[in-house]
């Protein structure tokens, strides 16, 4: 049961914050911030908020983008989930975007000396 509210908990503070993401906070021009996942902590007390960023050396500025809108993220997720209570958000960067770079970037050079 706590399994399940937890996962649904998960999606839907996933969309919310992509809601956020896409109309409420100004990124820079060319910056793709992706929400991979959220995991909420089993009391709902936490959520830990998985984010990739293309390109990757724009990653401190969008951190700190995040960082200086926190308090109004989460006021604006208070609001809008009518839960309590309401998870704290905690950002955690993947390093997925850097990985898939470094393969492409690797794929590149096996093309070139072919």
């Amino acid at each position: 049961m706590t399994k399940n509210r937890t996962l649904r908990v998960s999606k839907l503070f996933k969309r919310e914050l992509a809601n956020i993401f896409l109309h409420e906070l100004d990124f820079p021009d060319g910056t793709f911030v992706t929400i991979l996942d959220v995991e909420v902590s089993p009391n709902l007390q936490q959520a830990k908020v998985y984010i990739t960023i293309t390109p990757v050396e724009r990653s401190k500025q969008v951190f700190l983008i995040l960082k200086r809108n926190i308090f109004a993220i989460q006021q604006n997720l208070n609001k809008r989930l009518k839960m309590r209570p309401t998870p704290k958000i905690s950002w955690v960067q993947g390093d997925y975007a850097s990985r898939a770079q470094r393969i492409e970037e690797l794929l590149e050079q096996i093309e070139k000396n072919k």
